[in-house]
């Protein structure tokens, strides 16, 4: 069994953790009547904080235009009718074949503004604006919710939003949501260390687990939580603070029916674990509260050297998968059954293994082997090479490795 070790001054290589109050998600909503509203922020009851990820689809994909012909008709065609993926959307115009899933962490946002029901404009710091559909994805067209220090939680329907604003976390805010749950989460794959989701929500002291005991039905905060073991797939022991000791069932917190446990790992990035894999978890004080706001002002395009089987080679800016062009997008994979998500300001090397395998090496050193998604295997659409203006179309059974700066 592996144990992935990670550093505490340092959250997503390259983005330093910061103390206090920094990693809340910031800023100011604009209502369609110009009202405003500043503070904290938490999506729904979910994301908090500036390493939580916003999930939406691209509209269009116009690194189609540097393919020839005979490359789409031939991607057309590897691709095939029974190609089914997350990342694959459907056959519209030129501009809407090979559709990708939208993946980034809130801290990339500058600024979010509503322009349909599901649809958004979505401008990351650097400036770059990404029209953005939320079909299928709960990130858009959801409340949104700010903790005014003026007001409390203000809850904000998504059709009374105008604007979306992100900006610097004050260092200590008078009003949040609560502090985040951290610790050593234990699996069939290893112990991952990092920030805590449970159960794809739970995420700050204050949220609660939900469970059934023999003297009846309990609530408890996570902030008073030391431990939780998984017993089977009905029940958990519960370990507080104090040392009390529950076995608890009868709720999705507790047994098979939980969706996940996520943990947010510096120099990693987000590990989903299902219940199957998951063993125990143990609940430590958080090093702050995650990396600031000012930590993703920097959105390098993707640069680098792919290396092919007849050791040529190409060297410039990079697409990845015909769709990843910027270090803060996301590379998705399976380490066995658990689900690894990680910005490519993380990656090293990715080295092609076989049709259903790729090995990813991070910029800290650590090798995973990872597997099923399109982003590792043979339904990878390819790798774009080039200045910015001129771009070379590689598709990925050609590559033997590819070197990132």
């Amino acid at each position: 069994m592996f144990t992935y070790v990670t550093l505490l001054m340092a959250f997503f290589g390259g983005i330093k953790a910061v103390g206090q109050d920094n990693g809340f998600i910031y800023g100011i909503v604009t209502t369609i009547d110009d009202n405003t509203y500043e503070g904290a922020m938490r999506w729904g009851k979910e994301e908090i904080f500036w390493t939580d990820f916003f999930n939406a689809s691209k509209e269009e994909n116009d690194n189609l235009d540097y393919l020839s012909r005979d490359e789409r008709e031939e991607l057309e065609d590897r691709r095939g009718s029974s190609w089914t993926n997350s990342k694959s959307w459907g056959w519209g115009d030129d501009k809407s074949d090979f559709l990708h899933q939208f993946v980034c962490q809130f801290g990339e946002i500058k600024s979010i503004k509503p322009t349909s029901r599901q649809g958004v404009k979505l401008t990351i710091q650097s400036g770059l604006v990404f029209d953005l559909d939320g079909q299928g994805y709960n990130d858009i067209n959801t409340e949104v919710r700010v903790y005014s220090d003026e007001l409390g939680t203000i809850k904000l329907d998504w059709d009374r939003i105008a604007l979306i604003e992100f900006m610097d976390t004050p260092r200590k805010l008078k009003a949040k949501w609560g502090e985040p749950l951290y610790g050593e989460v234990e699996t069939s794959e290893g112990t991952f260390k990092g920030f805590v989701q449970w159960d794809h929500d739970e995420r700050i002291s204050t949220d609660k687990l939900d469970g059934d005991s023999e003297d009846g039905d309990m609530s408890i905060e996570f902030g008073n939580i030391k431990s939780i073991k998984k017993y089977g797939s009905s029940r958990s022991l519960v370990v507080l603070n104090s040392g009390r000791k529950l076995e608890l069932r009868g709720s999705n917190d507790v047994n098979d029916e939980n969706r996940g446990i996520i943990v947010t790992v510096e120099g990693l990035g987000r590990v989903d674990v299902p219940w199957d894999e998951f063993e125990m978890v143990t609940f430590t004080e958080a090093p702050g509260s995650g990396p600031s706001y000012k930590s993703f002002a920097t959105q390098d395009k993707l640069s680098g050297k792919v290396i092919f089987g007849n050791d040529d080679s190409a060297e410039g800016l990079l697409t990845y998968d015909l769709d990843e062009s910027y270090q803060f997008e996301v590379l998705q994979g399976m380490l066995d059954d658990v689900e690894l998500l990680i910005p490519f300001r993380n990656i090293a090397e990715i080295q092609p293994r076989n049709y259903n395998n790729s090995t990813v090496v991070l910029k800290n050193g650590e090798k995973y082997v990872l597997s099923e998604s399109q982003d590792v295997t043979d339904k990878n659409q390819g790798v774009l090479v080039g200045d910015g203006n001129n771009y070379r179309y590689f598709p990925f059974g050609n590559v033997e490795r590819i070197e990132f700066k």
